[in-house]
């Protein structure tokens, strides 16, 4: 089947549109199950109600794992907002919204977000053995209501299409604590700009009942388990401060 040139390349997989459909076709070295484990946790918010490409088919193309889904004609948020910097408390209200409304629904049949942490944590080969130990038993005492979790939520994972914003990128789904979830989107502003991080915890906040401090409970977890990803040099030594400003060596 020739998919062409991808149109966009992940550290999992490439992504092609063809036939206009998008083609998700997932790298060799992932386990067999990954094509389904994300297809199901897709098709679980699509269930939700909310508003997410439709998953056509989960099947395999020259070999490889593939997912065929709903391709939507638009741009990111982040694009946009890329171009139209001084509207940024417009868009960044947009994805507040729509992140609440994620938020709002309970997700007991998804993964635990506990469960998700603790292996990052104790993959994260720049964290030594007691930061592992202190980041699971603050993980593990932390109580929270399950609801749906996006778990990579930020304005490139949210698509405009005239005045319909749909939501893309659900693997990282899971069901946990909406405060970790905050944190998470938060860790990811901040990281790009602290104004951009800041107006949106402001918001946030102020949509809510939530306290900064209540969200930033979960700041070492979130960062101690970013440290099993696949992130710059650069990156890796904010999040190994971050840890290290909760649980000083």
């Amino acid at each position: 089947m020739n998919l062409g040139t991808p149109i966009a390349i992940g550290n999992t997989a490439k992504i092609y549109l063809c036939e206009n459909r998008i083609v998700k076709i997932f790298n060799d070295y992932l386990p067999d199950t990954e094509s389904s484990y994300e297809a199901n946790k897709h098709k679980y918010a699509y269930s939700c109600g909310l508003s997410v490409p439709e998953i056509l088919d989960v099947t395999k193309i020259d070999g490889k794992q593939a997912i065929i889904m709903e391709y939507i004609n638009g741009r990111t948020i982040g694009d946009i907002l890329s171009e139209n910097l001084e509207q940024a408390e417009f868009y960044m209200n947009i994805s507040v919204d729509i992140q609440q409304k994620i938020h709002m629904i309970a997700a007991d049949s998804l993964e635990p977000m506990t469960e998700k942490l603790s292996r990052q944590i104790e993959s994260a080969h720049n964290l030594d053995k007691r930061h592992k130990s202190a980041l699971i038993e603050k993980l593990n005492s932390m109580t929270f209501e399950r609801r749906l979790c996006h778990g990579d939520y930020h304005l490139f994972n949210l698509i405009m299409t005239d005045n319909k914003v749909t939501i893309i990128d659900w693997v990282d789904a899971c069901a946990g604590d909406i405060r970790a979830d905050i944190y998470r989107t938060y860790l990811l502003y901040s990281h790009v700009s602290m104004e951009l991080a800041d107006l949106y915890l402001r918001l946030y906040c102020a949509k809510s009942d939530l306290s900064k401090d209540e969200i930033f409970q979960w700041a070492p977890i979130i960062a101690g388990a970013r440290l099993s990803e696949n992130v710059s040099a650069e990156n890796s030594d904010r999040l190994v401060e971050i840890v290290n400003h909760y649980y000083p060596l």
